[in-house]
This record gives C-alpha cells, sequence and structure tokens, in this order.
C-alpha cells in the first residue's frame, strides 16, 4: 500500500473543504450513503459467465489480492476494504443488473469493467448514485462520449491501441491490411481507428468487415481475406470468435501475418486456434504479469495464494483497488464527489503500466501497450 503523501492530503482536504487536518482524515465523518461498519466496500463487474468467462476470475482474484495486502497493512486509516463481485457476462442486461446490485450492496467505488458493451449501460446506474468507477479493462471510445466525471479509464485507450497495431504492421512492412471486428462497440472502435491510422501512414486497408460474436463458422469471412489478398489480418473480438477464425484462416490456406487485439490474449486463443497454427501470431496488449520486468515475484504471490497462474487483466483489477484506495486515502473520505476530486489530482502514481495520471477526459496520459507474440502455449513480449 502506498503511504500517502501527507502535505498533499492537507492541500487536497483544503481544496474540498473537507475540514480534515494536515496529518490525515477523520474518514468516519461522511457524507450519506457511507456504511456503518466501517468497512470500505468496492464492487466488481466482470465475466463469470458467457464467452469470457475466463477472464472473470482473473480480475477478480487481482483484485481480492490488493484487497488483502491492503488490509494486511491496517486498511485506509483503520478503515479495512472489501470486495464485491458480480456477473457482467459481456452482456449489457447482466451488466446492468450486476450494477443495480451493487449499489443496493452498499459498494463506494465500482473496480470492474471488462467488455465495454456490458460496460456502457452501468455508467449511467453508478452515476446516478454518486459512485466513482475505476475502470481496468473496458476501453472503447464510446465510454468517454457521455463525458461523465465519475468514469476512470486504467486501461490504455481504444485510440491508443489502434495508434500501436498501425504503428506496427507499418513497420512489419505490410501492403495490404485486413481489418476483423466481432460488431461490439470495443471491437469496432479499434477497427475504425486502426483504419483510419493505417490510412495516415500510407498502409492500404483492403478489408474491413464484422462477423457475428457466437458462431462457429467464419468461413465467409476467410474467403473475404483470401480473395482480398491481404497479407495482414488483425482481429478485435474476443478470443472464441477469434481462436475459430485463425484456425479457419489457416486452414484455408492464409499465409500472412496475424495480429489480435487485447480482448483475445488469453492461452484459451491458442488452445482454440490450435498450437501450431498460432505460433509467431502477434497481440496488441498492455503488459501482462508474465511480461512485465520484474513481474515473477507478484505472479509468485499470486499463485501461493489463488493455487493457479494469474491472467489477462489480473494486474489491472490489483490496479485498480489500490487506485481506489489511494483515493480514499489522499480525500479523507468515500464521498463520490471527493474520491473522484481525488483520482482527477492523481500524480505518477505506480501502476504495472507505468506511472499515472489521467488526461482530461479520464484516460491514461500514455497508453502502455506492447506488442506481444505467440510463443508455444504462451503470449512473450516481441523483442
Amino acid at each position: 500500500m502506498t503511504i500517502v503523501r501527507r502535505a498533499f492530503m492537507a492541500a487536497t482536504a483544503m481544496t474540498l473543504g473537507l475540514g480534515l487536518a494536515a496529518c490525515g482524515g477523520d474518514l468516519t465523518q461522511e457524507s450519506s450513503g457511507s456504511d456503518s461498519s466501517g468497512t470500505i466496500k468496492l464492487g466488481m463487474l466482470t465475466p463469470l459467465s458467457g464467452s469470457s468467462a475466463a477472464i472473470g476470475p482473473y480480475m477478480r482474484d487481482g483484485a481480492q489480492l490488493a484487497v488483502d495486502e491492503i488490509n494486511a497493512k491496517g486498511g485506509i486509516d483503520g478503515r479495512k476494504l472489501s470486495l464485491t463481485v458480480e456477473d457482467e457476462a459481456c452482456d449489457p442486461k447482466t451488466a446492468a443488473a450486476g450494477a443495480a446490485k451493487l449499489v443496493s450492496a452498499g459498494v463506494r467505488i465500482s473496480v470492474g469493467g471488462y467488455c465495454s458493451s456490458a460496460t456502457l449501460p452501468t455508467l449511467s446506474i453508478f452515476d446516478k448514485a454518486h459512485i466513482p468507477m475505476i475502470v481496468p479493462a473496458a476501453n472503447s471510445a464510446d465510454l468517454l462520449a457521455e463525458q461523465r466525471r465519475n468514469v476512470f479509464l486504467i486501461n490504455g485507450t481504444g485510440i491508443q491501441q489502434a495508434q500501436a497495431a498501425a504503428k506496427f504492421i507499418k513497420a512489419e512492412g505490410s501492403k495490404r491490411v485486413a481489418l476483423v471486428d466481432d460488431n461490439t462497440s470495443y471491437s469496432t472502435d479499434i477497427t475504425k481507428r486502426t483504419r483510419d491510422e493505417l490510412g495516415l501512414l500510407g498502409t492500404k486497408v483492403v478489408n474491413h468487415q464484422s462477423v457475428t460474436a457466437g458462431e462457429t463458422d467464419y468461413s465467409g469471412a476467410v474467403n473475404t481475406v483470401l480473395d482480398s489478398k491481404a497479407d495482414f489480418v488483425y482481429w478485435t473480438g474476443y478470443y472464441q470468435e477469434g481462436g475459430l477464425l485463425i484456425k479457419q484462416l489457416k486452414a484455408a490456406g492464409y499465409q500472412g501475418s496475424i495480429m489480435v487485439a487485447d480482448g483475445s490474449v488469453d492461452g484459451k486463443l491458442i488452445k482454440i486456434a490450435g498450437r501450431d497454427n498460432a505460433q509467431g501470431m502477434f497481440a496488441t496488449m498492455t503488459q501482462t504479469p508474465q511480461t512485465i520486468p520484474g513481474g515473477q515475484a507478484w505472479i509468485a504471490k499470486y499463485k501461493k495464494k489463488f493455487g493457479s497462474d494469474p491472467g489477462p487483466y489480473s494486474t489491472q483489477a490489483y490496479d485498480a483497488v489500490r487506485v481506489a484506495a489511494e483515493a480514499v486515502e489522499v480525500a479523507g473520505s468515500t464521498d463520490g464527489q471527493a474520491v473522484i476530486e481525488a483520482l482527477e489530482q492523481i500524480d505518477g502514481f505506480k501502476i504495472f503500466s507505468g506511472q499515472l495520471d489521467f488526461t482530461i477526459q479520464h484516460t491514461l496520459k500514455t497508453g502502455g501497450f506492447a506488442i506481444l507474440v505467440v510463443e508455444g502455449d504462451n503470449f512473450a513480449l516481441n523483442r
């Protein structure tokens, strides 16, 4: 747990008008809506069912690890954290119902959100309840369109991912690019922005198409890619469909490069595509624990506690809890407005992707996207 900068706390307290002493805030004096037990309740929406259900436990456990570490060090001014998790299933209706449950449970900050299309309907629910959202995974620009002040993204945006993708595709010398998405908010945002970025770089997009998530036969999309004579395919949907698309592309004789976006960075993609088919495939991704220098120590802590290796978005969920705790400690309160103002003032807080600073739109000032490559059964940092 980061030790709060006391001078910064004092300045923040004066700014927020909370009447805090310079040496720390009195968290027992809350606005209406605080829980009487003194526990600071965090809520998380993550897919526990549906096609992306494999991601949910990674996020849940990463967040719980941070909660346990903070509590072991005394919590926030003596108050312990708790984590309540609900299913989003990458489905808007399920996510909205889960958000309503978290509000009813009295959570003070949301630290979840994986699928952008499922996260979108929860924005208004949490905003109406004055609950700040620190979103660890969902990153579509659509999340920013409503300009809600309670929403903060700690994953790089689709804009930043598209820029990283286009830059890499250009550097690889591609002449003819195919962009394939699954028609979700997250996926189409990346393909459209990648198309625009490639245009600025002078690289030709010869095919841009959407497929239907949940299907098993993508021969139509495969034939369209082959007919376009693309030498590079960028898939921006999730791993279930991505694995099938890659398998079918390879079976049809496609010989060019393939890259996937962060929603497909999971070992299950390799299994679905077939190990041999996946070798050498690229990915745009904020770094995973396995690719971060010094990440082995964190992996060991995670594995000791949960008995398995961490996966995609475990570190982002871990960081979301740490950022929430930092904001509460700086604000000296769990009042939503106070926490939002504390989040807006964060300056250089250390998270896995680097130093955290938010833009005026509440996105990362630096995207932190790296290029990974499949080696064996894992994604490794492309060097």
